[in-house]
Parts: structure tokens; sequence; C-alpha cells
């Protein structure tokens, strides 16, 4: 085929920042998606770090694919290098995927690295919400990612039980300190 593919499993799904020829349900096998990057600038600090996704290894994740027409691939690859490559925790890699069809192509993915020194690993979601819960950073609250990502894989049919248990937490945590309301 002509086209370049790139995969995408967080925020790329549903704000991917650059022009593709089309985009359709794919899952990638071998990787799940998961809050295991700690964030010490965009969604925490250093003294209270956040946590972004990643894709780690096992399992599979159901994403996004976008099919771009081979004469914008290099600009879309250095876009997608500026934004996920700043401090190096993802890997840029190309994986093979199914598409709804069953087909499979050979998309462009950033899978995170285990070595880096912002890999969280596999946390339970009670401990990813201890991290979440009152982390900010330059681009808003986590807590405030994390619910506005199960609200998107929601809006795309998409379930994550772990992000949901996390975001019900966080649910909970809210209504729970949130002020009486008297009834107008």
């Amino acid at each position: 085929m002509d086209d370049f593919w790139v995969f995408g499993y967080g925020s790329l799904m549903w704000r991917p920042g650059f022009d593709h020829l089309d985009a359709m349900p794919a899952r990638l096998f071998g990787y799940h998606r998961a809050l295991c990057v700690r964030s010490f600038v965009h969604r925490g600090t250093p003294e209270r770090p956040g946590l972004v996704l990643g894709l780690d290894r096992g399992g599979s994740c159901q994403g996004v694919v976008f099919r771009v027409s081979t004469q914008d691939k290099p600009k879309v690859v250095d876009y997608l290098r500026a934004r996920e490559l700043v401090t190096n925790v993802y890997l840029e890699t190309v994986r093979r995927v199914r598409l709804g069809s069953g087909e499979h192509v050979r998309a462009l993915t950033y899978v995170v690295d285990r070595t880096h020194h912002q890999y969280a690993g596999a946390l339970s979601a009670d401990d990813a919400y201890s991290s979440v819960r009152s982390a900010k950073g330059q681009s808003g609250p986590n807590d405030e990612y994390v619910l506005n990502t199960v609200e998107h894989l929601r809006t795309l049919g998409i379930r994550d039980h772990h992000l949901e248990a996390i975001a019900g937490h966080l649910d909970a945590c809210a209504g729970a300190t949130a002020p009486d309301r008297q009834p107008d």
C-alpha cells in the first residue's frame, strides 16, 4: 500500500493534530493502554508526579489507526516525534494492527520504554488514584486528564476497565468532598 498508518491509543485518537485520509478502529496485540508514565511537567511536578498513558507490554489495546498519504509522511512523523518524544519515555516503533475488517496493516506507534526513569510500572487502581488525585501540571489537573480520557474512550465505544475503576475512585472522591447543595 502507498499509505502510511499511525496507531493512536490515547489523546491521539480524538486529537491527532495531523492531516489524515481516514481513521478507523484497530486493535494492537501485545500491548495494552496503561497509566504507567510519570508526568513531571504536563500533569504533575517533580515533587508530585502525575500519571499519563503509555502502551505497556502484554494484552491488547483497542484504538484508532489513521491512514496518512505517503506525501504527508515526513511532516506527520516530524510532528509525532515533537509531540511524543519530548522526554524519550516512548519508543517509536512500527507494529502490526488489526482493522475491524480483519485486515492487518503496519502502523507507527509509540510504546513505553520500561527502562526510562518515568516508567511507573503496573499500578493498581488504588495506587494510580493516589498518584492522580491531587497532581497538577502545566496542562492542568491529572484527574481531569483521566476523566477526560475515559469520557472520550466511551464516546468511541472503547471500554477500559482499569481506567474506569480509577475514574470511579475520582468521581467518588469528588462527590464526597463536594459541598452540599440546597434544592432550588
